[in-house]
């Protein structure tokens, strides 16, 4: 019989994240998990790790479906016009009009 649960850090290999993203996913409640034996080591269930690889597709197709300029994640400039972003994604004056 295949195993219900499995550690986070299974959910990490699966996921191909870090043990710390993995975790970051069950305290953010993004994904369903919970702590067992004394020392209370996370566990996630098989089906709700499947199905938060499911939602995620759903999200990524909703995402990929949007026009470029409404998807927001795209990594677009939403700066007003005459400024640049800098590295830290501040909003500063170009440099053309300095």
């Amino acid at each position: 019989m295949p195993a219900r649960f499995m550690p986070l850090a299974d959910v990490a290999e699966t996921l191909s994240i870090s043990a710390a993203q993995a975790y970051a996913l069950v305290r953010r409640r993004e994904l369903k998990a919970i702590q067992v034996g004394g020392r209370g080591q996370w566990r996630v269930e098989v089906d709700e790790l499947e199905a938060y690889i499911q939602r995620m597709y759903a999200e990524t197709e909703r995402l990929a479906s949007e026009p470029a300029d409404q998807a927001g994640s795209d990594g677009g400039d939403d700066a007003p016009a005459g400024t640049a972003r800098t590295r830290r994604g501040a909003a500063s004056p170009a440099a053309d009009e300095a």
